[in-house]
């Protein structure tokens, strides 16, 4: 036999409380086996057939978000290659954790829901080839986040690590473990695939992680669980995906694109199973995507904005960028939901405050004490607050968020230097323009008049907005969690918005809100998460017990 058992103790944190409320910050949760306690299940070479066998038995303590504790007993498979022709198996590969006991009663998880769980971060690599246990994947190859955060340097490799980084850090993106760790104690099944990014360089000097390797990689990971049907315990039907900030743009895409033809040809080059890549639910936190409009958009959200040091941004090109998403805006003809009508430049504003900021602002008040609320009420007079609804403006919300994250263009860098740049690199081309506005105004001393020919397609791979507002696709989620804090100016808070239109309009469920005051990868109500999970798959969710159909 393959598998052996292993008995330990992870101390996790509480793991907040419902939407809206500041309970919960960049949590960091460990859910590490102790070293040398994992048996290899890696895939023999050329082999995508999984062995259900090759497990090792760990045990570990997670707290729900009453407070509780459950002991969890698990199936873990160490790192398995999910292609045949691997570009870099360190990345191109995934995890499964599979519960068999909760709290002493057994659990039969062989039709339960199987949660999907990224955790890339600002479009960087991703590694769970030294994961000894659920939740543990994490980025690697260089710095995170999404913001202008600098080309990587020239010797960025393989084996490089950012500073810092880890499954759990979402300040800069990446995986939430808690997500994860309520999954396994409501019975579900958790993969977590590791997938290759922008940093990753082989001794070449060429860039093998660039667009659009790593949704590529992450639908070849979705081929390998649905081909393994039957082998790997779960419903291959109901794979529910998660992600944030760059991860929850590839969790949105990962949905929207379903099936696609379009990346045949890059799965095929990979060896990637012979199934479909169709998701179930899309989970998408704080999603960096759309990229190609998103300075646009992220200059009317914030271009009133100064910067942290009270400097305003150039206020020709922030006034030039406004104007690109207004007339994109109104060729995306979406509709806001409770029949608010087409979304526009001059109405989104008023949009975000009626359907979501003055709700977020709300249910974060209700939820305070008599004192606390009193307390933010009188530091916060912006506000007005009657029978349990909150009221105010645009311009007095923008001033209460204050600083802007990003300079302008806060994606396709006039230097070169936004990570998104990078993310379009090609072969030894560290970084390149992926608008024309970008490149009009390029300050590195490119003098070419056109974006390089393979920008559209690199362009449309990468943005959910083709598969859902462009050219409907059949075969994308028909359920969405989407999530973003108030706070977020990583992005523009029309960027998850949209998503959230275009999905509605097609007539998909959709669960969107925002958390009041809340930052950059903010998820204040995971527990609602796996709650939603087991509605919209049919799985009633109960830790502690034997979760049934």
């Amino acid at each position: 036999m393959k598998h052996r058992a292993v008995k330990r103790r992870s101390v996790v944190l509480g793991l907040g409380a419902t939407a809206g409320v500041a309970a919960v910050g960049g949590i960091a949760l460990s859910a590490q086996a102790s070293s040398g306690t994992s048996t290899s299940s890696s895939s023999a070479a050329g082999s995508l057939a999984f062995d259900p066998d090759a497990y090792t038995k760990l045990t570990t303590t997670v707290t729900d978000t009453a407070g509780d504790e459950h002991s969890v007993t698990y199936h873990f498979w160490k790192a398995i290659t999910y292609v045949a022709k691997p570009v870099d198996a360190t990345y191109q590969s995934l995890i499964v954790s599979v519960p068999v006991e909760i709290d002493g009663a057994a659990v039969d998880a062989t039709d339960a829901p199987i949660l999907f769980a990224n955790s890339v971060g600002g479009y960087m690599p991703s590694s769970v080839a030294d994961a000894t246990g659920v939740g543990a994947g994490g980025m690697g190859g260089g710095t995170g986040g999404g913001a202008p955060s600098g080309a990587p340097s020239a010797g960025a490799s393989a084996s490089a690590s950012a500073p810092g980084a880890n499954g759990n850090t979402n300040a800069t993106g990446g995986a939430r473990a808690s997500n994860q760790l309520l999954a396994l104690a409501a019975g579900y099944v958790v993969v977590e695939p590791g997938a290759r990014g922008r940093t990753l360089k082989n001794p070449a000097g060429e860039y093998y992680g660039v667009a659009p390797a790593a949704i590529v990689d992450l639908k070849a990971a979705v081929r390998y669980v649905r081909a393994n049907k039957g082998r790997i315990p779960g419903d291959t039907d109901r794979i529910v995906s998660a992600g944030t900030s760059a991860g929850g743009a590839l969790s949105s895409l990962l949905g929207a694109s379903g099936d696609s033809p379009l990346y045949d040809k890059y799965l095929k080059e990979l060896g990637a199973a012979d199934a479909s890549d169709a998701i179930f639910a899309t989970g998408a936190w704080c999603p960096i995507t759309d990229l190609e409009h998103a300075d646009g958009s992220y200059e009317w959200n914030w271009g009133a904005n100064a910067l942290s040091t009270g400097e305003q941004v150039d206020r020709t090109v922030s006034k030039a960028l406004q104007s690109q998403f207004a007339e994109y805006q109104a060729g995306l003809r979406l509709k806001g939901l409770n029949n608010f009508g087409t979304l526009n430049a001059r109405n989104y504003d008023e949009y975000l405050v009626k359907q979501y900021l003055e709700p977020s602002a709300a249910t974060y008040l209700a939820a305070l004490s008599d004192a606390d609320r009193a307390a933010y009420l009188a530091a916060n007079t912006f506000i007005s607050y009657k029978n349990g609804r909150a009221a105010f403006s645009w311009a007095d919300f923008l001033t209460h968020v204050g600083a802007r994250k990003k300079n302008t263009p806060a994606f396709d860098a006039f230097d070169l230097s936004a990570g998104e740049n990078n993310e379009f690199g090609k072969g030894t081309v560290i970084s390149r323009h992926f608008t024309a506005y970008g490149l009009k105004n390029d300050t590195t001393g490119l003098t070419a008049k056109r974006l390089d020919s393979d920008i559209p397609e690199m362009l449309r791979l990468m943005n959910p907005m083709y598969f859902l507002a462009d050219k409907p696709n059949a075969g994308r989620s028909r359920h969405w969690w989407i999530r973003l804090g108030t706070k977020d100016s990583d992005t523009s808070l029309t960027v998850s918005a949209n998503l959230a239109a275009a999905a509605h309009g097609l007539g998909d469920d959709v669960d969107h809100l925002y958390y009041w005051d809340e930052g950059h990868g903010a998820n204040t109500d995971p527990g609602d998460f796996i709650t939603w999970i087991a509605k919209v798959t049919g799985r009633k969710a109960k830790a502690g017990a034997e979760v049934e159909k």
